[in-house]
């Protein structure tokens, strides 16, 4: 996916610079009084800067003048210039500590809010959002708004400060040569506004690129097995090659525009240097009028130079903020209705009433399905791939939002309950399981300290777990790399099973759970089943129909719709589409 389409989903806009100066001041008002005293230490230390060439200036003079050469004064000036350059390091410290503590606060602040921001989004929202371009958002984008409020706008307040101020001085020692120097000064901007332009232009493409590599490693990565397995890490390297080859050439265009335009300040400042030797004899200048003048132009040039950089560094973070705030202005399509109640505990009677669902507009995944399913009982769905059975599971937890229809459970719709309410009371078991780096026991609880060892090794005991957990040699300690890599399918698939029950639901839901394991697996969670299935309400989708025989309901779909419904006797009795199926896989 290349980064244009990443946009569209993000719904990328331009925001007018008004809002976004507002919502920029949102995360910097806890911070202001830091921010105030910052700016009052480098008014501090802009007054310092500006002082010191004028005692230099002083202290030259009085070594120079021979007759009035007095060996204390010249001494009280070296002392004065030694403790204004101890006091303007100090302050320097004391500033830059202030503005990273507030930098480091926005940071965290702005990464926890959307972080959470993307933990509400539904999931069809998250299934079209590149993980990488996700990732790029939440960590480097907050990283450069911070650098915005902690170094970018303060150096450049501070070094037009500088500007201003060593101005004025110029003048005030020569402003013969400070009209000279207003010339080069004036094309100095013109240089700047044309390398901001050009720059602004290439860091926007940068951007654009570093976004496209990232969702194209993220996906590749995930996907390694896939590659290997059908010998595709030519074409990946080829496609990998011309990526990383399009945000070289935008560095390197970067690289060179800045080759140029900061050799070409100062020759500028050399020139202005030039002049200023050059007119000193013509315009009266004394030799410590003179190096006062010299310092000046240095101390002139180089905020000059800065503040191009920075207005780039300013636009690059207003860039950033931009598509943060894009990221945080999808709204997501499952919410808390704002009457929404709480629910401690279910008794598990389910009910679609004339549901209409389809991932895109119009296009109908479920077609009017009703049915009921009473509270404790077991019901099975069974139909062909795209029939709709999973996405029956995933609009009772909400994972989706239906577009016609309710689904009540205990006769509330869920649309009145709150998610988290919701989602606690059901217990999910899918056939592709996450688990996450970390310990066994950590899978379980999901990092929840409130669950004891006792209870952590009754769940495993009750899915038949333990066997493989006491044969690792940490045993709940055991460390699991990311996705479980170094474990079965088997045994992940009886952690996931491990970490639903012990949050104790009063409905489970099983998507195929048994579909990607072995039969001694197979048995050790049938049997788990069994003595769960009086616990509570059980939704079961699975491909084996031996596995559903003691079902108390079979709902059979077929294009979205329900066609049958009965249990497993009822239903081979009617000798319709279950019955084929059945009969076919018992032939098999």
């Amino acid at each position: 996916m290349d980064f244009e389409d990443t946009e569209k989903l993000f719904g990328d806009v331009k925001i007018p610079p008004r809002k976004m100066f507002a919502r920029l001041m949102k995360y910097l008002k806890p911070c202001i009084s830091r921010f105030v005293i910052a700016l009052i230490l480098i008014l501090a230390n802009v007054a310092f800067d500006i002082v010191l060439p004028m005692i230099i200036k002083e202290h030259t003079r009085r070594i120079l003048d021979i007759t009035n050469n007095n060996l204390f004064t010249i001494i009280m000036f070296a002392v004065a210039y030694l403790i204004i350059s101890i006091v303007s390091q100090l302050f320097l410290y004391v500033e830059s500590m202030i503005l990273q503590k507030a930098g480091q606060k926005i940071v965290y602040q702005l990464r926890m809010e959307v972080f959470e921001h993307v933990e509400n989004m539904s999931q069809n929202q998250l299934n079209t959002m590149p993980v990488g371009s996700l990732v790029t958002r939440v960590a480097s984008y907050t990283a450069s708004i911070s650098d915005l409020f902690t170094n970018v706008i303060i150096t450049l307040v501070r070094n037009v400060l500088t500007i201003v101020g060593v101005y004025c001085f110029l003048f005030m020692n020569s402003w013969k040569v400070s009209l000279v120097i207003l010339g080069i000064i004036i094309i100095v901007f013109i240089a700047s506004f044309i390398f901001s332009k050009i720059v602004n232009k290439l860091f926007k493409q940068e951007r654009k690129n570093y976004s496209d590599l990232n969702s194209f490693l993220s996906e590749n990565l995930s996907g390694m097995k896939i590659i290997q397995a059908f010998n595709q890490e030519k074409k990946k390297i080829d496609q990998f090659t011309i990526k990383n080859k399009t945000l070289r050439k935008t560095k390197y265009k970067i690289v060179l525009t800045f080759g140029i335009y900061r050799p070409f300040i100062s020759l500028l400042y050399l020139i202005a240097v030039a002049l200023t030797f050059y007119l000193a004899v013509p315009f009266g200048i004394d030799g410590p009028s003179l190096l006062a003048i010299h310092l000046y132009l240095s101390k002139f040039f180089n905020p000059v130079q800065q503040i191009a950089d920075q207005l780039n560094q300013i636009q690059k973070a207003v860039t950033a903020a931009e598509r943060l705030f894009n990221l945080l202005d999808v709204k997501p399509e499952v919410l808390d209705d704002e009457d929404a109640i709480e629910i401690e505990k279910f008794e598990g009677h389910i009910e679609f009433k004339n549901v209409w669902f389809g991932y895109i507009k119009d296009q109908w995944i479920l077609k009017d399905v009703s049915f009921e399913i009473l509270p404790k009982q077991t019901c099975a769905f069974v139909g062909a791939t795209g029939a709709g059975k999973t996405t029956i599971l995933s609009l009772i937890v909400r994972n989706y939002e239906i577009q016609k229809g309710q689904i009540l459970i205990d006769g509330i719709d869920i649309k009145k309950i709150k998610i988290k309410s919701l989602r606690k009371c059901i217990g999910q078991m899918l056939q592709d399981v996450f688990l996450f780096s970390g310990t066994i026991k950590d899978n379980i609880t999901l990092h929840d300290d409130s669950f004891t060892n006792e209870e952590i090794i009754n769940s495993c005991k009750f899915v038949n777990a333990d066997s493989f957990i006491n044969s690792k040699e940490n045993g709940l300690e055991e460390e699991i790399i990311e996705n479980g890599e170094n474990l079965s399918q088997g045994q992940k698939q009886l952690l996931s099973f491990a970490r639903t029950i012990i949050h104790k639901p009063q409905i489970l839901i099983l998507d195929e759970a048994t579909s990607n394991i072995d039969t001694e697996t197979e048995l050790l969670i049938q049997d788990s089943l069994s003595k769960i299935s009086n616990l509570g309400t059980m939704l079961v989708v699975a491909h084996r129909l031996s596995t559903i025989q003691k079902a108390d309901k079979i709902i059979v779909l077929q294009n979205g719709k329900v066609i049958e419904k009965g249990n497993h006797q009822e239903l081979l009795k009617l000798k319709g589409h279950y019955s084929k199926l059945y009969h076919l896989q018992f032939q098999e």
